[in-house]
């Protein structure tokens, strides 16, 4: 189209066949940068999701650690040294997507066919046919990436898979293009390429490595399970269904495997004994002649849920009981207005054949347990009966004294009493409170109302617990070394409409 002499016409063809080119690669270009477009979505999405999932998996492990300790603790530090090189990693990368975007409009953030421009990441990472020092910055960013992996990794052959992934991906060595001849890494991947291609070819960089470090979370989890589960933790142990017997009886029983293990540790456990290396070492006095049951319960925290784990067994004392054991938890005296924990049992004899009955007395759903809540009166008769395993019936019986609940003191600043010292615009503010001191029970007490004497003030009636108007007023009143006396200070159980006994008073000495 170019040799010879051209004619007007011929001239004007030509420049329209090159316009009508231009015009069909333009229109190739635009369908590629949609696609890379379209790509780089896809590679967000799914770096989001993958930072939601990782997260998720960081803390069932960091539970599992809590819970059990040992191999999960292990595997949980690691776990947490390969998420802190990642982010460091992902956010550098974030970065150097900022950068390829630069000057880039928000309404223009999904116009792909518009990102066909390589000036930002050519003038930001390349200086003739070296690196500009932010260029350098980007390699020692992969190279740090790589060190820190292998470093949390380690020579363990559970990752070694996983790190080789790594390195593979991240090989900043130079690299041949389809012409065979070898061009500097950065060069390879960004230099010319337009705006979407290297955003998106950075997005793929960021879920290289967010998939390296599922992996590693997946692979630490699952490697300390199989070693928390290892039959060596475990040891055979004959349960039989009693402790005595009498000669030719049948001894029946079982043998289980039971698991010693010093980092299973329950949050809680209840029984005849205390906690050594992961089992409940048994100590305590045989109980009254005959069949004797011990029983409990290791707590335990799973997935942030709490397992109670019951246990049972028994032994036997000879000969046959032939009385009761009642005692309360307390003392020998339940207290009107409370409920009074108790214990009532039978020796020799399981719960379910034992009855206790007495006015107010209620079980309390755990067996031997019950609830005492007394009411008019000065004593209270337990009864207890008791079926044998012969079928005969035994009882016993016994008085526990009734008492009201003594006289609250009255309290500032949640428990002091006596004489308080302070400023009075702290006393304006106060919460006139009600203790029981050496009390045995947990109870909480409401304050309904109360006086206040401020000398030379006439006395103030309160209702509630906190100062009104009228009692602010006086206070502003008093003057330093003065001693404000709260008194007749009315107190209610909390929940009941009981009235204890009278309040002691509270003072406050201004200062």
């Amino acid at each position: 189209m170019a040799g010879g002499k051209l004619t007007p016409r011929q001239k004007m063809i030509n420049l329209m066949y090159l316009v009508f080119i231009a015009m069909l690669a333009m229109n190739m270009s635009k369908e590629v940068l949609s696609a890379f477009g379209l790509m780089n979505e896809k590679f967000e999405t799914a770096n989001k999701s993958a930072t939601e999932t990782n997260q998720g998996m960081m803390q069932a492990l960091d539970a599992k650690a809590s819970e059990a300790g040992g191999e999960f603790a292990g595997a949980a530090a690691t776990a947490h040294k390969v998420e802190a090189a990642t982010k460091k990693f992902y956010d550098f990368m974030g970065g150097l997507k900022a950068d390829a975007s630069k000057g880039t409009k928000p309404e223009e953030a999904t116009n792909y066919e518009t990102m066909d421009k390589a000036d930002n990441l050519d003038n930001s990472l390349f200086v003739g046919e070296g690196y500009t020092p932010r260029g350098n910055a980007v390699i020692a960013a992969i190279e740090t990436y790589k060190t820190e992996m292998k470093a949390a990794l380690g020579t363990e052959k559970k990752y070694s898979a996983i790190l080789n992934q790594v390195n593979a991906a991240f090989n900043t060595a130079d690299v041949a293009n389809k012409e065979g001849i070898k061009i500097k890494f950065l060069d390879y991947h960004f230099k010319g390429f337009p705006q979407i291609a290297s955003v998106a070819k950075i997005s793929a960089w960021q879920n290289d490595a967010k998939k390296a470090e599922s992996d590693v979370i997946s692979a630490a989890l699952g490697k300390a399970a199989v070693q928390a589960a290892s039959y060596s933790n475990y040891q055979a142990i004959v349960v039989l269904e009693k402790n005595a017997y009498f000669q030719g009886e049948n001894v029946k029983g079982k043998v289980v495997l039971g698991r010693y293990d010093e980092n299973t540790k329950p949050t809680s456990f209840k029984g005849p004994g205390k906690l050594e290396n992961g089992q409940a070492v048994i100590s305590l006095t045989a109980g009254g002649v005959g069949e004797q049951s011990i029983n409990g319960e290791f707590t335990f925290l799973e997935d942030g849920k709490t397992i109670p784990l019951k246990f049972a067994g028994n032994y036997v004392v000879v000969p046959r009981p032939n009385s009761a054991t009642i005692s309360a938890d307390k003392m020998n005296v339940v207290y009107r207005g409370v409920v009074n924990p108790m214990t009532i049992s039978f020796a020799g004899v399981s719960d379910n054949n034992v009855t206790a009955s007495a006015p107010g007395l209620t079980k309390s759903g755990k067996a031997g347990t019950y609830n005492m809540s007394p009411g008019a009166g000065r004593e209270v008769v337990i009864n207890v009966s008791a079926k044998m395993s012969d079928g005969k019936m035994a009882s016993d019986k016994k008085v526990f004294r009734i008492k009201n609940i003594p006289g609250p003191t009255g309290a500032l600043r949640g428990k002091e009493t006596g004489t308080v010292k302070g400023p009075k615009s702290n006393l304006e503010v106060q919460t006139v409170n009600a203790v029981l001191e050496d009390f045995d029970f947990d109870v909480k007490l409401n304050v309904v109302g109360f006086n206040i004497k401020v000398p030379g003030q006439p006395t103030i009636v309160v209702s509630g617990n906190k100062m009104d108007a009228r009692a602010k007023s006086a206070i502003q009143k008093a003057g330093k070394g003065d001693v404000v006396v709260i008194s007749e200070i009315k107190t209610k159980l909390e929940g009941s409409a009981i009235m204890l006994p009278k309040t002691a008073p509270v003072a406050y000495e201004i200062q």
